[in-house]
C-alpha cells in the first residue's frame, strides 16, 4: 500500500476573518503565518493592509500556530512598519514584532539650507585639516626624540636604509632633473632674451638666470620633480607594507616605525634635495648659457665672469637651506599619508594621490614663506 504524506499543510494555511469582539469587529489571524505558505498567498498582506487603514480596529492574533521572522515581516510591512492600537497576541510572538520595531528606519530629516550644508561642509574640511596638522606635528616630534636617541646610541643609525634612500631619490633622479633643469634654462633665456633685445640690455640676461635659477626655479623643480617621484614611492611603499601586514610584523618585533622607515627618509631627502638642487640648477644655468649665445651672442666665457657679480653668493645658500626644508617637508607628508592607507588598494590610490598633491603645495607655500622673509638679503 503506498506511503501518503499527512495532510497537515492544508489545516495550517493561514486564515483571516472578521468576528465579532465584545461587539466590536475584530480581524482574527489563525493558521501558519510562515514565508513558505504566505507566498502562496499574495492576498493576505493587502487584506491586512486595508484593515489596517482603520487605526481603531483590534486584531486578534492569538489562534496563530507557526509565525516566523519573514511573517512578522510581512504582517507588520502591511500594517505600515507600527503596531495596531489594540492587538492579541502570543508572547513569542510579540518578541518577533519588537524586533522589527527595535530595528524602524527614523524619519529623514529635510535637508537644510544651501547656506548650512556649505558651513558644516567647511567645518568638516577645517577639522579634516586641523587633525592631520596634528597627526605631522606628532610625527615630527618622534622624529627629535628617535635622532635624540640616535645621538645617545650611533650604533643604532640605519646607515644602509638611508643610502638606499639616497640612491633611489637622489642618484635615480639626476637624469630627469637634468633634463627638466636644462629646458626650463632654454626657455627662460629665449623668452627673456626676447624682451631684453627691445630695451638693448641683453647683459642683464645673466641677472636674471642667475637669481631666478640659484635662488627659486632650481631648488622648486628639484623639489617638485622628488616629491612627485620619490614622495609617491615612499607613500606607495609604506601603504603596500600596511595591505601585505609587514608593519604588523614590525610591531610584533618590537621594530620601530619611525626608526626604522621614517627617519631614514627624512634624512635622506634632507641631505639629497640640496644637492639634487644644485645639480638642476647648474644644468638650467647651463641651457640658459646655450640660449644665451645663440639669441643674444653673449659668449661662455662672459657668462661665467659675470655670474659672480650678479648673483651674490649668499643666494647659493638660501637656495640650499630651502631644498633642505622641501626634503624633510616631502619626506614627513609622504610618510604622513603613507601611514593613513588601509588595507584596501582603493585607500592606497587615493593617499597616494594625496600625498603628492598635498607635498608639492606645501613646497609651494615654504617656498612662498622663503621669498618673504629673505626679500632684502641677497639682492645685488
Amino acid at each position: 500500500m503506498p506511503m501518503t504524506d499527512t495532510p497537515t499543510d492544508q489545516d495550517a494555511l493561514p486564515k483571516l476573518e472578521i468576528v465579532e469582539d465584545a461587539g466590536q469587529p475584530c480581524v482574527k489571524l489563525s493558521g501558519s503565518w510562515n514565508l513558505r505558505n504566505l507566498v502562496t498567498a499574495p492576498e493576505l498582506p493587502r487584506k491586512i493592509g486595508s484593515y489596517a487603514a482603520n487605526k481603531n480596529r483590534q486584531w486578534d492574533m492569538s489562534s496563530i500556530e507557526v509565525l516566523d521572522s519573514g511573517g512578522a515581516l510581512i504582517i507588520w510591512k502591511a500594517w505600515g512598519k507600527q503596531l495596531p492600537a489594540t492587538v492579541r497576541m502570543k508572547p513569542e510572538h510579540q518578541r518577533l514584532f519588537e524586533l522589527w520595531q527595535a530595528q524602524k528606519i527614523p524619519a529623514s530629516k529635510p535637508a537644510g539650507s544651501n547656506s548650512s550644508l556649505i558651513i558644516k561642509y567647511g567645518y568638516q574640511q577645517l577639522a579634516n585639516f586641523w587633525g592631520q596638522f596634528l597627526q605631522l606635528v606628532t610625527l615630527l616630534g618622534q622624529l627629535f626624540l628617535d635622532i635624540g636617541y640616535l645621538l645617545l646610541h650611533p650604533g643604532d643609525i640605519p646607515w644602509s636604509e638611508i643610502s638606499i634612500t639616497i640612491y633611489e631619490s637622489g642618484v635615480r633622479a639626476l637624469g630627469i632633473t637634468a633634463l627638466v633643469g636644462f629646458l626650463i634654462g632654454i626657455v627662460l633665456s629665449y623668452l627673456s632674451a626676447l624682451q631684453l633685445k627691445i630695451f638693448g640690455a641683453e647683459i642683464y640676461i645673466i641677472d636674471i638666470l642667475g637669481l631666478s635659477v640659484i635662488r627659486e626655479l632650481g631648488p622648486l623643480l628639484a623639489a617638485i620633480l622628488v616629491a612627485g617621484r620619490s614622495g609617491s614611492a615612499m607613500t606607495a611603499q609604506i601603504g603596500i607594507m600596511r595591505v601585505t601586514e609587514e608593519l604588523d610584523a614590525l610591531s610584533a618585533m618590537g621594530i620601530s616605525h619611525s626608526l626604522r622607515l621614517i627617519l631614514p627618509k627624512v634624512m635622506a631627502l634632507t641631505i639629497v634635495l640640496p644637492l639634487i638642487g644644485v645639480w638642476t640648477s647648474a644644468l638650467a644655468l647651463i641651457g640658459g648659457m646655450v640660449s644665451a649665445q645663440n639669441t643674444l651672442d653673449i659668449s661662455y666665457q662672459q657668462f661665467f665672469l659675470k655670474l659672480p657679480d650678479a648673483v651674490p653668493l649668499v643666494n647659493l645658500f638660501i637656495g640650499l637651506l630651502k631644498s633642505a626644508v622641501f626634503g624633510l617637508m616631502i619626506a614627513l607628508i609622504a610618510c604622513h599619508f603613507g601611514f593613513r592607507i588601509k588595507p584596501n588598494t582603493e585607500s592606497l590610490g587615493n593617499e597616494t594621490t594625496n600625498s603628492v598633491v598635498a607635498a608639492i603645495t606645501v613646497v609651494i607655500m615654504v617656498d612662498a614663506v622663503f621669498a618673504i622673509l629673505f626679500m632684502n638679503v641677497g639682492m645685488p
